[in-house]
């Protein structure tokens, strides 16, 4: 069997047990192998800050465990966006970019101060 792509539901439910039947699945399709993407990640920061009220250390300690969980792509880029999301007020969407420029040398242009000085102190 081909490694399973999973959505934001599943990543939550193995995280959470919040619905033992939805976990159970999720931890046998998890353990079968499954893959996800840095967007699904960014969804999962967003449900659990949103709707779960999770405060910001704890979301970054559950997208640590769903990165061990689960294979994602770039996932050193990932990794690292996640340490920037636990130092930084920046939502994760723009740790992601802060991590490519960080990681990958990507160059990003954007508006948002906040993520120009996170870039900035990438760069030292």
């Amino acid at each position: 069997m081909s490694k399973v792509l999973v959505d934001t539901n599943v990543i939550l439910r193995a995280l959470l047990h919040d619905n033992e039947k939805q976990a159970k699945q999720a931890d046998e399709i998890i353990k079968a192998g499954a893959w996800t993407l840095p967007e699904v990640l960014a969804e999962v920061d967003h449900v659990l800050r949103t709707f779960y009220n999770v405060e910001r250390k704890d979301i970054a300690r559950q997208l640590f465990t769903a990165v061990n969980l689960v294979e994602v792509e770039r996932r050193e880029v990932i990794f690292r966006a996640i340490k920037i999301f636990a130092e930084t007020k920046l939502d994760f969407v723009d740790c992601i970019l802060a991590a490519y420029h960080d990681v990958e040398n990507a160059e990003v242009f954007t508006f948002d101060k906040d993520l120009n000085k996170v870039i900035k102190r990438e760069e030292k």
